[in-house]
């Protein structure tokens, strides 16, 4: 079976982390191989980061955000009413910001963050 349209209901739920890294790891595949649209509904913001194109943030069965990651994650307030949150790594890189260092606040996976880090190195090294 390959559905036009997979619908996963916390897929993740009640995984060890190299469980849900291979879950991830699967449903991706299998997105990239089919070419179908997947819909996952998840309170794991980390594990949706991992997975997802857009997001579609629901309130009380209402549409309260839609976007690419980058446009939903920006706004952690109106996401914190709502009752979810912006990955992790997203704060961490949040709080460099603030405290004066220059990296980008689009960092929402931990791919991400090791591959701005790696660049600032790389550009550190290059400046020496």
């Amino acid at each position: 079976m390959e559905p036009e349209v997979l619908v996963l209901d916390e897929p993740a739920a009640g995984l060890d982390p190299a469980g849900r890294r291979s879950l991830i790891e699967m449903i991706n595949n299998y997105r990239e191989k089919t070419g179908s649209t997947v819909v996952i509904v998840s309170h794991s913001m980390e594990d949706i980061a991992r997975m997802a194109d857009r997001l579609i943030v629901m309130n009380k069965g209402e549409v309260a955000m839609d976007g690419t990651l980058n446009e939903v994650f920006s706004q952690s307030d109106r996401l914190a009413e709502i009752g979810l949150d912006v990955p992790e790594i997203t704060k961490i890189f949040a709080e460099i910001k603030k405290r004066g260092i220059d990296v980008p606040l689009d960092v929402y996976s931990l791919d991400r963050a090791e591959e701005v880090i790696r660049s600032m190195l790389r550009e550190r090294g290059a400046a020496q």
